[in-house]
């Protein structure tokens, strides 16, 4: 077998990322089985790469590769496209045709972006993949295939299947070995590494000077996100090259080619448009939660102040007011809040006087009910499976176990 350099070389993939490598090395152990494969990754990070090394290495490799982007093909015509049809199954099959599955009898199907099969398509897929059958479509035959399946997808499977877009027989048979390829963010030193081949390529390509950074401008490279990974710095790479006169390239003429989103801070991204969604319960809870507390302040402070300024009635009818205000904002019950009653002001005497009495604050709704309500939720929501209800909550597994322990849930 070959050593990992030379299946670096020969596949073109530049970098010495120790998970980079790791995947790789991977690839290459189980290339020689028939195991699925499922490789992840965000979009640009160049999963094509690890199919090709997968069944270049196998004993497949002289029968065929073909890969299929599933996002890439409308919902109609996806099943047709992979499994075939007889002639006349619907408007426009004016004869029969091989799907891929039959094509690639023997080789190997790369389905990038299998995460986009519609529910339907990937109940036929799970069919080839537990005996090796497939029915074409307005067919009633049963016929077998002999193919390597190697997936890959940019999302978060585990919240698809959740959210009843993935289904999860599927993904365990798709993923027997998971390869991740990482970020390019997260792969600093292959950065500059990788511009520079880019930038060389170009040149030869296009038949002018190489562009070169300089040392600023190298720096503004190591610091940029790369939301859209090797893909991203290989357009950029070329555009300098194309449009740019002067070979050597500083910071600022580099700033004005990456779009102005480099943050890396973290930021909550909302994946779905679900108004139901758990997390959108979960802010407009807390908002709630916050607003009222800070009603609850403004009318502690406004009780203090006419408490100084004014006589008891005063305070009892702004007091009733801003109460009657948090009940409308709220839609809360009587009970909900607990009204203060202040002591009468002796009318025969206008001097000041000191109240050492303290204002007990009753919350019956408190963040901690909330929290534990939130979690108990989750755990339900999820059949009791931790880690998906962490990942829900936006808390690690670990904190959620301590808050488990911590509320004897």
């Amino acid at each position: 077998m070959e050593n990992l350099q030379a299946i670096k070389q020969r596949f073109g993939i530049i970098g010495n990322d120790i998970q980079l490598n790791r995947s790789i090395e991977k690839a290459m152990r189980v290339a020689p089985t028939d195991i699925s494969v499922l490789v992840t990754g965000e979009s640009g990070v160049g999963k094509e790469s690890i199919p090709k090394i997968i069944h270049q290495l196998s004993h497949r490799k002289h029968a065929k590769y073909i890969a299929v982007n599933c996002g890439a093909i409308p919902e109609g015509t996806i099943d047709s496209e992979l499994f075939g049809h007889e002639k006349g199954a619907f408007t426009g099959a004016t004869s029969t045709r091989k799907g891929y599955f039959e094509v690639a009898d023997g080789g190997t199907i790369f389905l990038d972006e299998v995460g986009e099969l519609p529910l339907t398509t990937q109940v036929r897929l799970l069919r080839v993949l537990e005996n090796g059958e497939f029915i074409k479509v307005g067919s009633s035959q049963v016929q077998k295939t002999n193919v390597r399946i190697v997936a890959a997808t940019n999302i978060d499977m585990h919240e698809a299947i959740t959210k009843n877009k993935f289904r999860e027989d599927l993904y365990y048979r798709l993923s027997t070995v998971e390869i991740y390829l990482p970020a390019l963010r997260n792969r600093k030193q292959d950065i500059h590494l990788l511009f520079r081949k880019f930038a060389s390529d170009f040149a030869q390509k296009y038949r002018m000077p190489t562009i070169r950074l300089d040392e600023d401008a190298s720096r503004v490279l190591l610091n940029y996100y790369f939301p859209g990974n090797i893909r991203q710095l290989k357009n950029i790479a070329e555009q300098i090259s194309v449009i740019e006169e002067n070979r050597q390239i500083t910071a600022e003429k580099l700033s004005s080619y990456l779009p102005n989103n480099n943050s890396n801070l973290p930021a909550l991204v909302s994946t779905s448009s679900n108004k139901n969604d758990f997390a959108t319960e979960r802010d407009i809870m807390y908002k709630v939660l916050f607003d009222m507390r800070n009603d609850i302040n403004d009318l502690k402070k406004l009780t203090l102040e006419l408490m100084e300024h004014g006589n008891s009635k005063e305070v009892q009818a702004e007091n009733q007011k801003l109460i009657q205000k948090i009940y409308e904002d709220h839609e809360l019950e009587n009970s909900d809040i607990e009204v203060v009653q202040l002591p009468q002001q002796n009318a025969a005497s206008n001097s000041n006087y000191d109240y050492a009495e303290t204002v007990e604050e009753h919350e019956s709704l408190s963040l901690q009910e909330k929290e534990i309500e939130m979690i108990k939720k989750s755990l339900e929501k999820n059949n009791g499976k931790r880690k998906l209800a962490a990942q829900e909550l936006g808390i690690s597994e670990r904190t959620l176990y301590r808050k488990i322990k911590q509320y004897d849930l």
